[in-house]
């Protein structure tokens, strides 16, 4: 699998995550992102040895998008306390099912996981339980039964987009976990659900610079494929990458 590179310097690397891989490797052993990245690198700059790669933040298996990486642990360090502050700010694009009828706005709410079936759930506020996530959104699109929101998390909950949008009777579409009615399928096969990291921005850990990275949607986004263009657009090409 052939990684696509965003932004890259001395101190720090971001890539275009498919859908279908996961970020880091697992008890299945499957090839992760991590994996990847490190060979990259060990090929590119014929390194023998071991080759640092510090994952800062995760997107779950589904999900495609921009992820950050440090290549040195001074590099980790700084960014890791960025991602612990809240100070990185991420942009996600997706397609729910259902339509979103405000078009913009703040949505708060308390979700608690169940480790056993790896699963997110909001509870109510009173709970004493769960905790605090909060997320702003814009309306982009329109199409029917369906719409496309870009989504700027203020925190960052596991799951925490999906169980937001799916209890307000928006599952992001082919999220089947979350009782979404239509399964997608990445392009390795695998499923995939319509959430994509399109934009990360951050401080640089040395340059004290802010640095913003955007990731293209990937062929196996909905919005590309062909029953999709003729059902919403007829002959109109979608502006499925432009900026909203």
């Amino acid at each position: 699998m052939k990684l696509e590179r965003l932004f890259e310097d001395n101190h720090c690397l971001a890539v275009n995550k498919p859908a279908g891989l996961l970020s880091q490797a697992d008890a299945s052993r499957e090839p992760s992102l991590v994996d990847l990245v490190r060979q990259d690198l060990k090929t590119r700059y014929r390194k023998p040895g071991n080759v640092y790669v510090g994952l800062l933040h995760r997107l779950d298996r589904p999900t495609s998008g921009v992820v950050l990486l440090a290549k040195t642990s001074k590099a980790a360090g700084r960014l890791s306390a960025e991602f612990r502050s809240g100070r990185i700010s991420k942009l996600y694009w997706a397609i729910v099912e259902g339509v979103v009828d405000e078009p913009a706005g703040q949505w708060i709410d308390r979700l608690e996981k169940d480790c056993r079936s790896n699963r997110v759930d909001v509870v109510e506020e009173n709970s004493g339980s769960g905790k605090t996530a909060s997320v702003d959104f814009e309306v982009l699109e329109r199409w029917g039964r369906y719409t496309k929101i870009a989504l700027w998390p203020a925190t960052g909950r596991s799951h925490q987009l999906r169980a937001q949008l799916a209890s307000r009777g928006l599952p992001i579409l082919g999220d089947r976990k979350y009782r979404s009615k239509k399964g997608l399928k990445a392009e390795d096969g695998r499923f995939r659900i319509a959430l994509h990291a399109r934009q990360l921005t951050f401080m640089h850990p040395t340059l004290k610079e802010a640095i913003s990275v955007e990731a293209p949607v990937p062929a196996d986004w909905p919005e590309l494929s062909q029953p999709w263009r003729e059902r919403w657009y007829g002959s109109r090409k979608p502006a499925a990458d432009s900026s909203p």
